[in-house]
């Protein structure tokens, strides 16, 4: 039995992966975090994973960057892998987070969707394959309660679109404020916010006389919600201390 500690459990992720662990055989929530905490879940809500007691496989982690050093503390203190999932960190919480992972397991991923995952790969080949005959821009759009823009997966693909290139490529978020053209070392970086829009991210490449489209979109929130579960059952079996994330996973399969 795969045991989870879910931190952000009242929020919409957490109500995801809440009902989605309900309908699949060998998972279960073991407890939950969430400063407002909760009635009627299945498992103990705790305000602050300090406050837990209950061990666990594996934390996974939706709730805000500001709970990042206490779950941290929590992972190193009982030798427990995390899934942190939790978007908009500072370099200060990359730091943490990088020397923690010198210590236990840490899987970090802007976007916990497979299909991200695999459009990320697509990116990368595109770019290395289009090379610097085509503009890239990439266009995100999210629903209006969404804090950061642009958002975690958009720069994760901005990464992949550099990493595939063959030239150093920047990115470029707002074009308003100075008049000339495009230069071809830019990736354009859009941000939407409307709506109840869940997730799309697209990357458009941008030739002489063609364009190439490479998008996903996101119908429900339990693409990523699958996503998490699928990790934390895959770092329930790491022991080596390190940063993971879904190459990973496709690596191991």
């Amino acid at each position: 039995m795969l045991k989870i500690i879910l931190c952000g459990c009242c929020g919409r992720m957490g109500r995801a992966i809440t009902e989605l662990v309900s309908r699949t055989e060998g998972v279960e929530i073991a407890a939950g975090i969430d400063p407002v905490g909760a009635s009627g879940l299945a498992y103990p809500v705790f305000s602050d994973i300090s406050l837990c007691e209950v061990s666990a496989d594996v934390v996974v982690d939706f709730s805000h960057r500001s709970a990042l050093g206490n779950i941290l503390d929590f992972c190193r203190r009982t030798a427990t892998p995390a899934v942190l999932a939790s978007t908009g960190y500072l370099p200060e919480d990359i730091e943490a987070l990088e020397a923690a992972a010198k210590e236990i397991p840490l899987f970090r991923s802007a976007n916990m969707s497979i299909g991200v995952a695999i459009l990320t790969r697509l990116v990368r080949e595109a770019s290395s394959l289009f090379g610097d005959d085509f503009d890239v821009e990439i266009i995100e759009r999210h629903h209006n309660q969404k804090l950061d823009a642009p958002s975690g997966t958009a720069l994760h693909l901005a990464k992949a679109v550099k990493e595939g290139a063959a030239s150093p490529k920047t990115e470029i978020y707002d074009r308003h404020a100075v008049r000339r053209k495009r230069e071809k070392s830019e990736i354009g970086m859009h941000a939407v916010r409307g709506g109840t829009i869940i997730g799309e991210h697209e990357v458009l490449f941008a030739g002489w006389n063609e364009t190439v489209s490479i998008s996903h979109s996101a119908q429900s929130r339990e693409v990523f919600a699958s996503g998490a579960v699928r990790a934390a059952a895959f770092m329930a079996g790491v022991k080596t201390p390190g940063i993971y994330g879904m190459d990973d996973i496709f690596a191991g399969e």
